[in-house]
């Protein structure tokens, strides 16, 4: 033990290091699951200074060069990377905060190739930063915004719709600490457009041109925000007129956190900041069921497998990506969600020392990245980029049209679909088919695989479907 915290230490004063991958339960000193360090860079080498922290992380793509750049929050500034090169980062400069006010929170998203930051800091504003100046920079910078937004000051967190170019500024002094809403369809002139104080402080929210099972709002934007101590569904379409959709309220509430659709926008995954703590519980995330906008239910209870406090989680195809504070980043399977399934398939330990419900770690994490490349903001040690393990990605190879359940399975799978199955093929990780039905015309298919060895497999659908597969 004692020759493991001092390799700990030794590991932890490199400033950067490089690719490490995950072998045997750990990557350099890191406890990992599946998921490889591709590099990682502590706050002197983002441009901290004297006890920085760490917060918010989100992502950008430059549309003419495509090179993926990370963006950080920290307690002093925002921090710009270059993560073209995933095992070797460059750091290109910042943005400090409005007046060098510090602040634990932070908050950036982005629209239009343009980088939108908040802060808690006393009259800090939205900062605007256009993101195409990061391009050709050969020394890092300290950059200036291109404009400031000052119609409210300190401002707990920001979401954007970017398909209709308006930035929902949440806990802010105004409206209760509900949304104050600006229009940035002209990033560099940002005018207010309303607010909303009914149902009082909104902590985290999404926001989205509606196009799920409830069709009746299809087309609508909608607004779902975490307030506190309940979740509220908001239609915002007319700005003038918001319209209330409903109202949910779970048992065992400590701080209703944030919460992210799934893509088919069906559910709603909520993460409670203060039930671990509050009672002695294991991380738990609160699905909720979105079939119907105006009168959402509670469609089951996930319990992770520590009992660290969950922060943000974000959602692609099949999976789950949750910043779980000292447990470090979490990836839960999803593909089971409908029958009341989700599995830790994978994790990324940023806090070595222990799991406890403590507020320190895992802060944030982005998966969107076309590379595979993810962003893990970590509080107290810095920057890591990670990549989850090939054996893991296969989900994400396609757009899913049909969904696999159970998965894992031992004897039995169902394969159902909005469209005809009309093949279904199985293979091995070496790419030998193992499996192979055809001449099928149907939304729904059971398929036997009691034959099959344990491990994993591809299955696919039709000719452009594919999805990893378990068998136990």
């Amino acid at each position: 033990m004692k020759y493991l915290f001092y390799s700990l230490s030794i590991f932890l004063t490199y400033s950067t290091f490089g690719q490490t991958n995950c072998v045997e339960g750990f990557a350099g000193v890191y406890p990992c699951n599946k998921v490889n360090l591709l590099s990682y860079m502590n706050f002197s080498a983002i441009g901290g200074i004297t006890n920085t922290e760490g917060n918010d992380c989100w992502g950008w793509t430059d549309p003419l060069t495509n090179k993926e750049y990370a963006i950080m929050g920290c307690t002093t500034h925002t921090a710009f990377i270059d993560i073209s090169n995933p095992t070797n980062p460059i750091y290109v400069g910042k943005v400090s905060s409005h007046n060098n006010v510090r602040s634990i929170w932070r908050d950036i998203k982005v629209y239009n190739n343009y980088a939108f930051i908040v802060s808690e800091a006393s009259g800090h504003g939205m900062q605007v930063f256009d993101l195409t100046r990061l391009r050709n920079v050969t020394t890092p910078q300290i950059f200036t915004p291109d404009t400031r937004y000052s119609g409210f000051g300190n401002c707990h967190n920001i979401a954007i719709n970017e398909a209709t170019g308006f930035a929902y500024c949440i806990g802010t002094s105004t409206f209760s600490g509900g949304p104050h809403v600006v229009n940035i369809q002209n990033p560099l002139n940002p005018i207010f457009s309303f607010g909303y104080s009914a149902q009082g402080y909104t902590h985290d929210a999404q926001i989205v041109i509606y196009n799920g099972p409830d069709t009746q709002h299809n087309g609508k934007e909608i607004y779902f925000g975490c307030n506190e101590d309940k979740v509220i569904v908001l239609d915002v379409t007319n700005k003038l007129n918001p319209i209330l959709l409903s109202t949910f309220f779970y048992s065992n509430t400590g701080y209703t956190h944030q919460g992210w659709l799934t893509q088919n926008k069906k559910y709603y995954i909520v993460g409670d900041e203060q039930d671990e703590t509050s009672f002695g519980i294991n991380t738990r995330s609160i699905v909720i069921d979105m079939t119907d906008l105006d009168q959402p239910v509670l469609k089951f209870d996930y319990l992770g497998t520590t009992p660290s406090i969950d922060h943000n989680g974000y959602t692609t195809a099949n999976k789950f990506h949750l910043a779980n504070y000292r447990a470090g980043y979490r990836v839960i399977d999803i593909s089971g969600i409908d029958v009341s399934q989700m599995n830790e398939v994978a994790y990324f330990d940023t806090y070595p020392a222990n799991n406890t419900a403590n507020y320190n770690g895992a802060w944030s994490v982005y998966p969107y990245f076309s590379s595979g490349s993810i962003v893990v903001s970590d509080i107290d040690r810095g920057f890591f980029l990670v990549k989850l393990d090939p054996s893991l990605t296969t989900t994400e190879f396609a757009q899913n049209d049909f969904k696999i359940f159970p998965n894992p399975a031992n004897f039995n799978i169902t394969i159902t679909s909005d469209i005809n199955i009309e093949k279904i093929e199985i293979f091995d990780l070496l790419g030998k088919n193992v499996f192979m039905k055809d001449k099928l015309i149907s939304n729904s298919e059971i398929v036997d695989i009691s034959t099959l060895q344990s491990g994993i497999y591809i299955l696919k659908c039709n000719e452009n479907n594919i999805q990893k597969l378990i068998i136990k």
